[in-house]
């Protein structure tokens, strides 16, 4: 291991010099955010064309990502498609002594394993996982913000930084959870966009219906029932699946009826409902009609195919 020249801190009151690899949409995003709040940056990006406007904005630019990693003093931030970009990029790169912080969507495995990656070459790495789009990016008013995992020092000595560009979640040692954290919310994100979907392929033949009115009550409905999430998280705690239950799997998995008639009714497609409504039903088949969701995700955890003789 060489000798480190650099404890990547910056002195009292002076702004940390990071620097950026990859300048998509957020790339670009965090770049100027940075740039607003101070701090010095250099940039590096596989399209030269993309640094121009940021060049003229203030930023270092260079053409040789090896450089960017060698004449970091500051956290070198990764913000590209996915982990094998990631890999491309810091191939031949000595990040010996650095601070990384992967902000590419990544799985948790991935992120462990890029972890182990910088610790084998004598770097530090933080995983990133970024709750917003690039316009939320620099606006503290608009709620985004990024969960980090790993190195607890490394976030504290950086986190003035990354939080000029958007608030900072730290989400535990493990590197993998900040990933984990990011895709288990996309994924309820994914599906309640599911349930919209099929909400408004629902109401939306009724050319007497408005649609902007249904889409309020959409809203605030599902915002009221969100709160659920807080009933099943402490079930999964206790491992009673029917504390404090007041709509049980039974008399859901029975509604379900009065839904897919409705669809039917509607000429609508049930695909987007079904196989939710499948796994409720196999939960009370199988005797634990009293419980309420939490009940459903024990079958998701099982790893295995749920079925009515379990």
């Amino acid at each position: 291991m060489k000798l480190i020249t650099t404890d990547n801190t910056s002195a009292p009151g002076e702004k940390a010099h990071v620097t950026l690899l990859g300048l998509g949409d957020m790339g670009t995003a965090l770049a100027r955010a940075w740039l607003a709040a101070g701090h010095p940056l250099t940039v590096w990006n596989r399209t030269p064309g993309r640094a121009e406007p940021l060049a003229r904005a203030g930023a270092r630019v260079v053409a040789d990502r090896a450089e960017a990693v060698a004449s970091a003093t500051g956290p070198v931030v990764l913000c590209l498609l996915d982990d094998a970009s990631v890999g491309e990029v810091l191939e031949g790169t000595d990040p010996d002594g650095r601070d990384l912080v992967n902000l590419t969507t990544v799985t948790p495995s991935q992120a462990r394993q890029r972890a182990d990656w910088a610790r084998e070459r004598g770097a530090r790495l933080l995983d990133g996982g970024i709750m917003a789009v690039p316009p939320m990016i620099g606006r503290p008013e608009s709620g985004g913000y990024v969960f980090y995992s790993g190195d607890q020092d490394l976030f504290a000595r950086h986190r003035e930084a990354l939080e000029s560009v958007a608030g900072a979640r730290y989400v535990g040692a493990d590197p993998g959870h900040a990933a984990l954290h990011d895709v288990a919310l996309l994924s309820g994100m994914t599906g309640m966009f599911a349930g919209m979907t099929h909400a408004f392929a629902l109401v939306q033949p009724e050319k007497d219906l408005d649609q902007a009115q249904f889409a309020t009550l959409l809203a605030e409905w599902l915002g009221a029932m969100a709160g659920a999430a807080h009933g099943i998280a402490a079930q999964l705690a206790d491992g009673d699946y029917t504390k404090g239950v007041t709509s049980s799997l039974a008399m859901m998995t029975a509604g379900n009826a009065t839904l897919l008639a409705t669809a039917k009714d509607q000429s609508v497609d049930p695909r987007l409902l079904t196989p939710y409504m499948e796994l409720m039903r196999h939960r009370v088949a199988q005797g634990h009609g009293e419980e309420g969701l939490a009940g459903t995700v024990s079958l998701l955890g099982s790893g295995q195919e749920p079925s009515d003789g379990e």
